[in-house]
């Protein structure tokens, strides 16, 4: 017969008979729902939104959470419709990006899940703008206002180079970055 553990509000009580198992599933069951409820306070806020009025001031009543914290919990369930959340990724790297635009998100939320970053992994990678491609190499986005006469220009210089632009690219970027530390 299994051993049962006892929850109370303040406190878990295990039957000293517990065995090892038992109590590796109780932990797996405890994590399970400590990383759902911010997610699940969120739908729950969201379905109240719209289902009833002054949810907010009935949610902090019954909850004890403060405005703010209802508010994040919400606005993160809301941006990330329960088929973008990540099962393998915390509440908290979704909450991460939340303020970025959508293909970002999921290409973070990606790069996390691919590389076991934690969320506080995730939070530097994002500030520093590094991300890493499949091989394990930087991955670096870069956004250039260009006229059409430069495209053309440097793609067809490209191509008598033999190159895609890309890579012609950071071939001349990396030879101007030679030269000007060569003459410092």
């Amino acid at each position: 017969m299994a051993s049962k553990a006892i929850t109370k509000r303040v406190a878990l009580s295990m039957p000293s008979g517990m065995t090892i198992e038992e109590w590796r599933n109780l932990g797996r069951q405890i994590h399970v729902i400590s990383d759902s409820s911010a997610w699940w306070l969120g739908d729950w806020l969201i379905f109240g939104q719209s289902q009833y009025p002054n949810r907010y001031k009935q949610a902090i009543a019954e909850t004890a959470l403060d405005y703010q914290t209802l508010r994040n919990y919400a606005w993160v369930a809301r941006r990330f419709t329960p088929d973008r959340r990540r099962a393998k990724l915390s509440f908290q790297h979704h909450a991460e990006v939340t303020s970025l635009p959508e293909a970002e998100q999921d290409n973070w939320l990606g790069q996390a899940e691919l590389h076991g970053w934690s969320r506080n992994e995730l939070r530097r990678r994002i500030r520093s703008g590094r991300e890493l491609g499949d091989d394990g190499k930087a991955v670096v986005h870069i956004k250039m206002d260009l006229v059409d006469q430069q495209k053309q220009r440097w793609q067809r210089a490209a191509e008598n180079a033999d190159q895609d632009l890309l890579a012609w690219m950071v071939s001349i970027l990396d030879h101007a970055a030679i030269t000007a530390l060569e003459s410092t």
